[in-house]
């Protein structure tokens, strides 16, 4: 009796051991079939705002983690050298104008000269000579006016390209974005190209993942995916596989799997289809389901 006792309680734990171990099987597997998970912080493209010519930099109005809108200032250099190229070419406008005023008065003027000399010629009062002559004079007038107006057009280029320069000293955000860098302070000089903020588009972000070398022959460029965030539980985030990894790389430290014996990943880029409020922000970590068969339903993740 005894020794049947011990084998039926042998039995149980094995059946017991059985259940155990398919039960964790099938938590170790994670989703079922048809369903990839991963996780990894979400990224975005950075834009470097910087000026196209050097300068002193007057203010910075951007700081890390602001919200910039779309052609917000975030920085102002100054340039003592345009401003004062600025108001010369204004000055050589003015004059060119003022030139042209005297020019187009004194051609009107011969004009009127020598259409009188020319009727008086025709009358016999006054010779051929002093006829001719003012039309010389009306036509040697013109041509001051004309080149009173190529002087305003020279010196009209001069001030706008001036201008121009002057406000690309004015750096402008690009696109709506949140700042992740502020690289310069109000005070240093700035060479042409160098950055002065970073900014990150926070419509365009993506979720950097990692999967394994077994199952990344059924993710697919465009297939579906589902981002869950541990700050915002109750909220699922629509995003598409946008990237395919060409190389094995080892599993990153800080990227989780549901086996820890899996060593060679695949890196997949899921962009974000939408961020309302922009909620989102670079660097917050997310888990991902990447779905690659129609009818299987969705899951929250799950390690």
């Amino acid at each position: 009796m005894k020794k049947t006792g011990w084998i039926v309680a042998a039995l149980v734990l094995g059946v017991a051991g059985a259940v155990g171990y398919s039960q964790w099987q099938n938590r170790a597997r994670g989703l079922p079939d048809g369903l990839i998970q991963a996780n990894g912080r979400l990224e975005g493209d950075s834009v470097l705002i910087a000026g196209k010519y050097p300068g002193r930099l007057a203010e910075v109005r951007a700081h890390e983690g602001d919200a910039v809108t779309s052609g917000q200032v975030v920085a102002v250099l100054a340039s003592d050298e345009v401003t004062a190229r600025l108001h010369a070419a204004q000055a050589a406008v003015a004059s060119a104008r003022a030139q042209k005023d005297r020019a187009a008065a004194a051609s009107a003027q011969a004009g009127k000269d020598a259409a009188r000399f020319a009727d008086l010629l025709a009358r016999g009062s006054v010779d051929r000579m002093h006829a001719e002559q003012m039309q010389l004079a009306a036509v040697s007038a013109r041509t001051v006016l004309q080149q009173a107006d190529q002087q305003i057009s020279q010196a009209d280029a001069a001030r706008r390209e001036a201008q121009a320069v002057l406000d690309e000293l004015t750096l402008k955000a690009p696109s709506g974005g949140v700042v992740v860098n502020r690289l310069r302070e109000p005070g240093e000089v700035v060479a042409a190209g160098a950055g002065v903020v970073e900014l990150v588009d926070l419509n365009k972000l993506y979720l950097k993942v990692y999967v394994p070398e077994n199952q990344i022959g059924k993710v697919r460029l465009g297939l579906p995916a589902q981002l869950h965030t541990d700050a915002f539980p109750d909220q699922v985030f629509e995003a598409r596989v946008t990237h395919i990894g060409s190389k094995a790389e080892f599993t990153p430290k800080e990227v989780q799997t549901p086996d820890e014996r899996v060593k060679l990943v695949y890196a997949v880029k899921l962009s974000l289809s939408a961020n309302p409020g922009f909620r989102l922000t670079p660097g917050l970590p997310a888990d991902a389901v990447i779905r690659w068969k129609d009818d299987v339903p969705w899951q929250a993740p799950h390690w």
